[in-house]
């Protein structure tokens, strides 16, 4: 009896470099950049590394490739979904004084719920990443030094005197960051169980009073 032949075997489908072969831990971008987000508020930006993001989405490092290309993108795309979510009340839309106050507790509430990523955006975008990097960030600050500028163009001096509104806004994003990155010193500072939240309103109405009063028209 002729032993039956073994059937040729047959190579292994070799994968481009397309999606990666769908499995258990299939996720989508949106995932993704929630898992990025929420490392990059409890940790520096260093520490969020590629491997760690696909741990926290459960997800195959290779769909960070997938969908974005590189972690400096990803990044980039993290800051995008971040900054979407504060939304500030456009100049001319009510009294300048009252924009400008909400803008400046958003900056407070936003700084501290984010506090890693002005350090983002300054150490991993702005230094070590690429060109595309650098022109977002930029582009980012830029639109916010505008919203002062546009503020008092709104106001034409009825209520505020000139200034310059990339002073301003490195100011505001100063008091802001110094407040949320040294929250530790705060603390020595204040009675043990001091309401951090309470604290926090308090300075936002502080900052407030502080850069309006500054730039209030005087009679």
């Amino acid at each position: 009896m002729t032993p039956t032949a073994n059937p040729p075997r047959t190579a292994p489908n070799k994968r481009g470099q397309g999606r990666p072969v769908s499995g258990k831990n299939d996720v989508g971008r949106e995932r993704l950049l929630a898992a990025a987000e929420k490392l990059l508020r409890i940790m520096p930006p260093a520490r969020v590394t590629i491997s760690r993001i696909a741990r926290e989405a459960n997800a195959d490092p290779a769909l960070i490739r997938y969908y974005f290309g590189s972690r400096a993108a990803l990044l980039i795309a993290v800051v995008d979904r971040v900054t979407a979510h504060a939304e500030r009340r456009a100049p001319g839309q009510d009294d300048p004084t009252e924009v400008l106050a909400d803008n400046i507790r958003k900056t407070v509430q936003f700084v501290r719920s984010a506090p890693f990523m002005h350090r983002l955006m300054i150490d991993e975008l702005g230094q070590a990443g690429g060109e595309e990097a650098r022109a977002r960030v930029r582009d980012m600050n830029l639109d916010l030094v505008a919203f002062y500028r546009d503020l008092f163009d709104t106001d034409a001096g009825s209520e505020l005197v000139g200034a310059d509104p990339l002073f301003l806004y490195i100011a505001i994003l100063g008091a802001s960051d110094f407040f949320s990155s040294a929250e530790v010193l705060i603390r020595e500072l204040m009675p043990e169980g001091t309401d951090m939240k309470k604290l926090t309103a308090g300075f936002q109405d502080f900052l407030a009073k502080l850069v309006i009063d500054g730039l209030r028209k005087r009679p």
